[in-house]
């Protein structure tokens, strides 16, 4: 099956620590500010129950997905409360084949060349890069010299509206946005502001996106 496409805009808003009477209210928050993609990462309380609220309130184009996914029969129930989309802090090829295997676009988490190739061979097409702020930019752009140009790179970790722009700049297809964005008990109209300045730093950022890098610039 063919995953779906990934968000317009390559933000995705990592909700931790939500809960299912305050997902709807922060998804909606999250999506008007410009943002298209939400993921709820499953050491959340009742994640199955927040991603099944949301799917259900939200436009049915939104990207909503679930987060540390470690399992394969996780991956299943996922899919089931409405994901589309599957994120995971590590690479494992069971978990990546169990969303590709739904049709689910999956988001493993990758620090290493060795890792991210690893990824790609099991079928995913989105790296998470993760840790972001350990990797940092020029260890993304290496990868990217190497790796098939239509896999899409996504710094997950330390990214925030400080140096959003430089990601994109670096030509990152999108980022993972977590304790910057949302932490349990912000209200919705906190999380809209900060969505909304880290969209503008992001549009930002793209418009001033430097050269991808070759395959001549890497081993």
């Amino acid at each position: 099956m063919t995953p779906p496409t990934p968000p317009a805009s390559g933000l995705i808003a990592i909700l931790r620590g939500l809960t299912p009477p305050d997902a709807v209210e922060i998804g909606r928050a999250v999506l008007e500010a410009g943002f298209d993609a939400l993921e709820v990462p499953l050491n959340s309380p009742e994640p199955f129950e927040s991603i099944a609220r949301l799917r259900a309130a939200l436009p049915a184009g939104t990207a909503l997905g679930a987060g540390t996914v470690l399992r394969p029969e996780d991956v299943a129930r996922a899919a089931d409360a409405g994901s589309s989309i599957i994120v995971a802090p590590n690479t494992s090829p069971a978990v990546i084949a169990a969303a590709v295997a739904r049709g689910l676009r999956a988001y493993p988490g990758v620090a290493t060349a060795t890792e991210a190739f690893t990824a790609v061979g099991a079928g995913a097409t989105s790296l998470k890069i993760f840790p972001a702020d350990l990797v940092g930019i020029t260890g993304m752009r290496a990868w990217r010299s190497v790796l098939p140009p239509e896999v899409e790179l996504l710094p997950v970790g330390g990214v925030d509206a400080a140096n959003l722009a430089d990601w994109a700049r670096a030509g990152a297809g999108g980022a993972g946005i977590g304790s910057a964005l949302y932490r349990p008990g912000d209200d919705a109209a906190t999380v809209h502001a900060r969505a909304v300045a880290m969209r503008a730093a992001w549009d930002d950022g793209r418009t001033h996106r430097s050269p991808s890098p070759s395959a001549a610039d890497g081993p």
